[in-house]
């Protein structure tokens, strides 16, 4: 498996794989094709049903248009390419408009791009290990956490990264409490989290806390739905889940830095092994693949906060995936919006009683989190592409603006 600095990128939203990975495949074609004449990008799948909504084609304009030549976008929703729905070409054109060059590459999730042929020459694979079961004997065996698996195979190195993590998550989180208004585009969606988040202060204990762990995930969903500044955990879609637990814990229950630097180290471990053994891509596996691996993600950490040994922190974070099986990715209008940011609230909530849930046992279960995972990858790819982010199926279908 590759470096869980992968499954952590900070970046602007709407869409980690519609917004910030064709923007990287910009940037890696136009430094070869600077001087061309003009540019034509064409987008397949799901990248072109739902581009509009999430921004594609004004990401790859952004970095293209630099070079001040003429970029025409096609769109193709239902061609799909074989490899991966979210697939888009770059070609550089002359002055007669006539194609010199091509590339073809693929958004495969979190942010994370491949290009046609080849893989693109990222972080190598550093961990000798691949599967939760393996890595969880391998603690048992030895004594060590989850955490210090990854510093073990990571390198000190990863805390100084996980710390700008763990600060652009807060960030993130304390700028959406502030903001309120309408969130853009067609749906005047208006943002919730400021007011979850006083009408939390109203009410005791239970109800409060539940309250501000809505108002944490909004925060950060609604960041990202108006292009602010968040963290893929494991992408732009379910980036409020991991932050909206983590921060409400930070807060309540007053966490050293370092732990919930640790905590982030074992959630980013379990997102790692779903993204190297399945897909954290919405339009390849639909949402189980985001928002549930978010939960999965989150519920690990928590439990890894709460004392969880290997055996219970991984049933946490396979209930979290459990039931979120299945889960369809059909945003309306192509947005990162409806029905995307009450699923984080509600997935965040998810994960703190899936902690609590395993906490009552001792780690013990019939299926385990490899076995999920499987599944997962298999569900996904059963279900038809309307219900994969192609804004299509759904609830994206037919919706009427109240």
């Amino acid at each position: 498996m590759k470096s869980i600095r992968e499954i952590y990128r900070i970046g602007t939203g709407p869409s980690s794989s519609h917004t910030m990975g064709p923007r990287h495949a910009a940037e890696i074609f136009l430094s070869s094709h600077h001087n061309a004449e003009g540019y034509e990008v064409v987008l397949y799948g799901s990248l072109a049903a739902t581009g509009k909504g999430h921004m594609t084609d004004a990401a790859i304009i952004d970095v293209l248009s630099k070079t001040e030549m003429p970029v025409n976008i096609v769109w193709k929703p239902d061609v799909f390419l074989p490899y991966h729905p979210n697939a888009m070409t770059f070609r550089s054109l002359d002055a007669m408009g006539f194609p010199t060059d091509e590339m073809t590459f693929y958004s495969v999730g979190g942010g994370a791009i491949e290009e046609e042929g080849k893989p693109l020459a990222g972080s190598p694979e550093i961990y000798n290990l691949d599967s939760l079961t393996e890595i969880m004997q391998y603690c048992e065996r030895t004594g060590h956490s989850y955490w210090e698996y990854v510093e073990q195979c990571e390198g000190p190195g990863i805390w100084i990264y996980l710390h700008e993590v763990w600060e652009a998550m807060k960030a993130a989180v304390e700028r959406g409490l502030k903001h309120e208004g309408r969130l853009p585009g067609p749906l005047n969606l208006q943002r919730k989290a400021n007011s979850y988040y006083v009408k939390a202060g109203g009410y005791r204990d239970n109800l409060q806390s539940r309250g501000r762990v809505f108002a944490y995930a909004l925060a950060v969903s609604e960041e990202n739905a108006s292009g602010g500044t968040i963290v893929t955990a494991p992408t732009c879609g379910s980036c409020g889940v991991v932050p909206g637990v983590l921060y409400h814990i930070w807060k309540s229950r007053q966490f050293p830095e370092i732990q919930m630097l640790h905590a982030l180290a074992t959630a980013g471990l379990f997102g790692n092994v779903v993204k190297h053994n399945a897909s954290i891509s919405g339009a390849d596996v639909g949402c189980q693949g985001e928002v549930g691996v978010a939960c999965a993600m989150a519920a690990a950490a928590a439990s890894q906060l709460f004392g969880g040994s290997p055996a219970q922190i991984e049933y946490a974070a396979e209930m979290g995936l459990e039931h979120h099986l299945g889960m369809t990715c059909d945003p309306v209008c192509g947005l990162v919006q409806i029905p995307c940011i009450e699923r984080n609230a509600y997935a965040a909530a998810r994960a703190l009683d899936a902690n609590i849930y395993a906490s009552f046992t001792d780690g013990s279960h019939r299926v385990s989190f490899d076995k999920l995972v499987k599944v997962m990858k298999e569900t996904g790819h059963d279900l038809p592409s309307l219900y994969k982010e192609t804004a299509t199926g759904g609830l994206a279908k037919d919706y009427m603006q109240m």
